[in-house]
């Protein structure tokens, strides 16, 4: 697994009259872990749907390797970028190991079965999201966070180059979420997530960019940008930010709101 450079030069994106991204930017270089931050509806999820090309931007382009992402073939994209997204399908009747196979086929000719090295990087993939014990359960009889590390691991066994995942710690519980982004964090690939917790965020993530109200509202380093300004202007919310004693990262504490009168 190596890492791709991904460019991301003013997508525009919309429905009907309303804009869900406008004329956003953002790089990332060759083995970060990027993060997307903002509020809900601020187009996080809609910007990675450009990335990983299920929303075809009205506007700007999106390049994997200085080529267009959208001109690539279907099986090059597939060898290229891994995409775990919020509603993914959670009803395979198939046995979790059989799901992370699924992450080898566009590696594969058609009908050709799996390879010694298949196996291994199916087991790593599931021994790196602690799903090892999962591998002979039935994919729809797990439990949510189950699922989504079992999704996740189908994604790490793709063996991509840039991998965009949506809220990965959805239903994850706070020792899978520290061990996820770690191993992701740790990953030769180029990570492109959208996180809501913005000390994981802060954590794990080389840069930030801000999405609010389908723009960009700031981007950089964690210690530059999460400062209690913008995170009130971007979420309407008091904040304290200090330095973690241990981590160095910033540490956002949220202040209770006042009750309006």
């Amino acid at each position: 697994m190596t890492a791709s450079d991904l460019s991301v030069d003013g997508v525009t994106l919309t429905a009907g009259a309303r804009h869900l991204v406008r004329d956003v930017s953002l790089t990332a270089r060759p083995g970060e872990t990027i993060g997307l931050v903002g509020p809900n509806g601020s187009g996080k999820s809609s910007l990675l749907r450009t990335v990983y090309r299920v929303l075809r931007p009205d506007a700007g382009e999106v390049k994997v390797d200085g080529a267009d992402a959208w001109s690539l073939p279907v099986r090059q994209l597939a060898r290229t970028v891994a995409a775990v997204v919020q509603e993914s399908a959670a009803d395979f009747d198939l046995a979790v190991r059989e799901v992370v196979a699924m992450g080898r086929t566009p590696h594969k000719r058609l009908l050709e079965g799996d390879t010694p090295e298949d196996a291994e990087l199916i087991d790593s993939a599931l021994l790196a999201v602690d799903a090892v014990h999962l591998a002979d359960r039935t994919f729809d009889r797990l439990s949510g966070g189950e699922r989504q590390r079992v999704l996740i691991a189908r994604a790490l066994a793709q063996q991509p180059t840039l991998l965009v995942l949506d809220e990965p710690t959805n239903h994850l519980d706070i020792r899978h979420q520290l061990s996820v982004l770690g191993t992701l964090r740790r990953l030769p690939a180029t990570v492109l997530l959208a996180l809501h917790d913005l000390n994981l965020a802060a954590r794990y993530c080389d840069r930030l960019y801000v999405l609010y109200e389908g723009e960009v509202t700031a981007s950089g380093p964690p210690a530059e940008i999460l400062t209690p300004a913008l995170l009130a202007e971007v979420y309407g919310v008091e904040t304290e930010v200090a330095v973690h004693p241990r981590t160095g990262a910033p540490q956002v504490t949220f202040l209770p709101q006042e009750p309006r009168a």
